[in-house]
């Protein structure tokens, strides 16, 4: 689903207090993964985490700050700019239609910059929150098992290869998964991914599964639903109602 599936009368009668932008990219991950992963996870969790919001989602940014990746062909970048000129555009929108809350579900390591946005449009009120966090991808991580940690599986690795394999595995070339281990990677900004990897990846697909990857979708989505509802629960966003809609 690229968004929202209601139609103008069913928004009107039920109207949302809550939208959920996916951010993905479009950048190499290896020869097992397309170019769409990030902005196919992002979509993924979307997803989940709007249906018991009755949350509006709004379909994948599918571009954002890419720029490691340059050293491999057909990599798409925003500049940071860019992204948040757009970002800008997508909440003042919705904010005009009376949604005045936005949740921007990352799915692509690099957009460091939006953390800065919500930093800047939740200075007066709580406009924008940034999902998932680090904290998220670690309680996905302890319910799956897999034997990797974040930041040496930080690329097309067995986190993103298990999500794909569980939720759309038509995209998946599993004879192509290799591992390529580069823990330490302190020239990572300055000299991009190419520098520590001809493949493209950094992490441990071989050890990806379809199970695994249902118990990470299924604790990322509960980690991520928990900090929500108790963001809207202090009051700090507007007030939200949650369905009773099955995940």
């Amino acid at each position: 689903m690229m968004g929202d599936p209601r139609t103008l009368p069913e928004l009107e009668a039920e109207p949302p207090r809550i939208a959920i932008l996916p951010v993905g990219s479009f950048e190499q991950h290896g020869a097992h993964l397309p170019y769409t992963t990030d902005t196919l996870i992002a979509q993924m969790l979307a997803e989940q985490l709007a249906r018991p919001f009755n949350a509006l989602l709004l379909p994948p940014l599918p571009f954002s700050c890419s720029h490691e990746h340059a050293g491999f062909p057909a990599s798409v970048s925003f500049g940071a700019s860019t992204l948040i000129a757009a970002i800008h555009d997508v909440v003042r929108s919705l904010e005009r239609s009376g949604i005045r809350f936005t949740v921007l579900v990352n799915g692509h390591g690099g957009n460091y910059v939006l953390g800065n946005i919500a930093q800047e449009l939740n200075q007066d009120e709580v406009r924008v929150m940034v999902l998932p966090q680090r904290q998220h991808w670690q309680a996905g991580l302890d319910a799956s098992g897999l034997p990797v940690s974040i930041s040496a599986d930080m690329h097309g690795g067995a986190l993103e290869t298990s999500l794909l394999m569980h939720a759309m595995p038509e995209v998946v070339r599993e004879a192509e998964r290799r591992d390529h281990e580069a823990t330490q990677r302190p020239w990572l900004q300055t000299l991009g991914m190419r520098h520590y990897t001809d493949s493209g990846i950094i992490g441990f697909p071989e050890k990806a599964s379809a199970a695994a990857g249902q118990l990470l979708l299924q604790g990322m989505v509960q980690a991520m639903t928990d900090d929500l509802t108790a963001l809207l629960r202090h009051g700090h966003a507007p007030t939200a109602q949650r369905t009773t809609k099955s995940k």
